[in-house]
């Protein structure tokens, strides 16, 4: 079953929870936030996978959920329809538990509706009228 793609991914533990994107691609593991790089393995079967990730951090920013600058974690989890969930722990901190969500998000922006592209917004008359917030009374039609 073919699971390549780019996923936004929420992820929580006890001590708190972060996003970032994920990308799946053969096997592979890559992504970030805005302080780590995420790395790893995937094995799939059918709807249910195993994996291997390693975040480390590329910025400052605030303390990790795991009080640790790099992290190694191992997860088992499934796919249900496009979305997939997975749940594991730290090899450092084999007492915390770790969730994650992926939720796939589409590589292309939606096409813009090609009829009104570029042009403003009509009034009830026909005529586009602009809406002045320093005028007062019924001027403002």
């Amino acid at each position: 079953m073919h699971r390549d793609g780019r996923y936004a991914v929420w992820y929580r533990t006890s001590r708190g929870e972060g996003t970032g994107i994920l990308h799946l691609a053969n096997g592979r593991i890559t992504g970030g936030d805005s302080f780590f790089s995420y790395s790893g393995s995937y094995i799939l079967d059918d709807d249910r996978f195993t994996a291997d990730l390693k975040t480390t951090r590329h910025a400052k920013g605030p303390p990790t959920l795991f009080d640790s600058e790099e992290v190694e974690v191992e997860l088992t989890g499934s796919f249900k329809g496009r979305m997939a969930s997975c749940s594991g722990k730290a090899k450092h901190a084999p007492g915390l538990s770790f969730e994650a969500t992926l939720i796939p998000s589409d590589d292309h922006a939606p096409e813009p509706e090609r009829s009104r592209t570029g042009k403003l917004p009509v009034g009830p008359d026909g005529r586009y009228r602009v809406w002045n917030p320093t005028m007062r009374g019924s001027s403002r039609g």
